[in-house]
């Protein structure tokens, strides 16, 4: 009985944080119908769910259009006990602009257990659609960003979070462990890769990790893009070193001077 009762309680905390993540997506208003479609749910419990976020003041609900929109308590949450310059939203910001100018996609990427996940994913106009979203997670070995944020524990502990995942892994998935240790330590060196992505076929990711001031663990901000984009890895990343070097500023440029040399 105990263990219905906490899968019931983990799927109806899976259907919540699905809103919230389809709201983040870019999308500013949804249905009901949207959600059920988005992530086949049933129709009632959805309807249910959302009435139940607007009674808690988390969303709008639109009476004509019979839609649902998030209020700023939702946006206070999601900033709430977050460091500069997340809390501020100058992290974001520069992310939605350095997608817009680059046309690849941008995301925040974080370790949780074993995996790399996407904390915050901007869709670029270059990359096709659905390949990467926000919450979208691969084994750290699948993935150079999880290799680089597996750098930041010191190469003992990635060691030994290494071997944990070959002898976990398919056969077929499996890895020479002393070639994985030696990329960790280069990530650890400098701060910095470049690889398949790993989340989606045929696109490439350019990535960098974020100072430690930004959180109890270390992230990285990755842009992602077609592998057979002529981009310049190096120019790439001058991008997203600016870029931060700006947001963690008093004065906080968003443009991103190098984005036009990205392209070889």
């Amino acid at each position: 009985m105990t263990v219905a009762l906490d899968s019931n309680k983990t799927k109806i905390a899976r259907r919540v944080i699905e809103v919230f993540e389809f709201f983040a997506s870019e999308n500013r208003r949804a249905t009901v119908m949207d959600i059920v479609r988005r992530y086949d749910r049933p129709q009632s419990s959805t309807s249910e769910l959302l009435g139940a976020l607007v009674e808690m003041g988390l969303l709008y609900k639109d009476p004509a259009s019979r839609s649902y929109a998030p209020t700023p308590r939702l946006a206070a949450f999601g900033f709430a006990a977050q460091p500069e310059p997340i809390a501020s939203g100058r992290l974001f910001d520069y992310m939605d602009r350095l997608a817009q100018t680059s046309r690849a996609g941008v995301g925040l990427f974080g370790m949780v257990g074993t995996h790399v996940q996407v904390f915050r994913w901007v869709q670029g106009a270059d990359l096709p659609s659905g390949g990467v979203d926000c919450g979208a997670s691969v084994p750290l070995s699948a993935s150079p960003v999880g290799l680089l944020l597996l750098s930041s524990l010191g190469l003992e502990q990635a060691s030994r979070m290494l071997w944990r995942l070959n002898a976990e892994a398919a056969q077929a998935d499996r890895f020479n462990l002393a070639d994985f240790n030696e990329i960790v330590a280069r990530c650890g060196e400098f701060g910095h890769v470049t690889g398949d992505s790993g989340f989606t076929k045929d696109s490439r990711v350019t990535a960098m990790l974020l100072p430690e001031t930004l959180g109890e663990r270390r992230l990285a901000l990755g842009v992602v893009y077609p592998t057979s984009a002529a981009v310049n890895p190096d120019a790439l990343l001058a991008t997203l070193e600016h870029g931060v070097s700006n947001c963690l500023g008093t004065d906080c440029d968003m443009e991103a001077p190098f984005v036009r040399s990205m392209v070889n």
